[in-house]
């Protein structure tokens, strides 16, 4: 394959910069690239020095707004290395035209099957059976299967839908909430759209897979998250402000809710260190798209989308930046 020279590539993502699988994956294709072999978390000044003079980005987690983009003459396009977009103003990318490759979707059984073994963990009390033991409790924990329970799933997208037959093969009633309505799909895997109170009212786990956006910021308030059932679990593995922790917190010591399982927070690393360590808490670093199939399929994306790429919002929203 003869390697592009035309194209300046800078790739800001630390953890794509040191995969060398990822690396030399790109390295065979383009000529001119920069990576982020210091580690830097790079914002603001450091990110727009970084990638001045390049045409091309592969971004992580940095935040990419008016401000950088006015900046940045030379960008051209923005290929995303992971799902999650609301680092990103989208808007401003094309009134700038930068334009965008993504794939949405491509880590979305690493993210299920987390939910499943979270499921479980906090069902059986794992974590806190863990934490007996270590303190020299040898003791017992009576837990409940996942078989048979009633799960609601608030966001029916790729994950979502990749995370219902896995539950379905767990004889589980599934409920879902979703701005969009999937009729045929809901009906291939016998599935219940629901309103989000009822599927509060009703389900043993609650799991979160919506994008965070000023529609679902806080969706989960203190409001909604007392209509849970008191034995009930919740897990997050989308994205921080989507609940609200400090209302949680209250909850989950007060014991009027069961147990929670978070991969994500508002702040990261999170700071209630007593939020962190109570019994029926589950924390994990924002590991959902973690595991190395789904890092090298995330990559692969971001490396295709350096040349198969759109009008950013033509290719998240169809077009029109307030659906979903």
């Amino acid at each position: 394959m003869k390697k592009n020279s035309t194209d300046r590539i800078a790739v800001t993502s630390r953890s794509f910069s040191q995969h060398p699988i990822l690396r030399s994956e790109l390295e065979e294709r383009y000529a001119k690239i920069k990576f982020n072999d210091k580690s830097i978390c790079l914002k603001g000044k450091e990110l727009i020095e970084y990638l001045w003079g390049y045409n091309k980005v592969i971004s992580g987690l940095e935040v990419v707004n008016l401000s950088v983009l006015n900046a940045l003459p030379d960008l051209k396009v923005l290929s995303k290395y992971g799902v999650g977009l609301d680092m990103l103003d989208l808007k401003a990318m094309k009134d700038k035209g930068v334009q965008l490759g993504w794939e949405g979707g491509v880590n979305k059984r690493s993210v299920s099957e987390l939910v499943v073994c979270y499921a479980i963990s906090m069902l059986r009390h794992v974590p806190a059976a863990q934490r007996g033991v270590l303190a020299g409790d040898w003791r017992q924990l009576k837990g409940r299967l996942l078989t048979g329970k009633t799960v609601g799933i608030i966001g029916c997208g790729h994950v979502g839908k990749d995370l219902v037959p896995l539950l379905r093969a767990f004889d589980c009633r599934v409920l879902v909430n979703d701005v969009l309505e999937f009729p045929d799909f809901y009906s291939v895997h016998d599935v219940e759209p629901a309103n989000l109170s009822s599927l509060l009212a009703l389900s043993d786990v609650v799991t979160l897979h919506t994008p965070l956006d000023e529609r679902t910021k806080n969706i989960l308030s203190a409001e909604r998250l007392s209509m849970m059932k008191k034995d009930a679990i919740l897990i997050n593995l989308a994205r921080g402000n989507l609940v609200d922790e400090v209302a949680l917190k209250k909850l989950l010591k007060s014991k009027i809710l069961g147990a929670a399982a978070f991969d994500v927070f508002a702040t990261e690393p999170p700071l209630d260190y007593e939020l962190l360590e109570l019994s029926n808490f589950l924390v994990s670093p924002h590991i959902g798209g973690s595991s190395e199939e789904a890092i090298l399929a995330m990559g692969r994306a971001a490396i295709s989308g350096l040349e198969n790429y759109g009008d950013p919002l033509e290719i998240v929203y169809g077009g029109d930046e307030k659906v979903e």
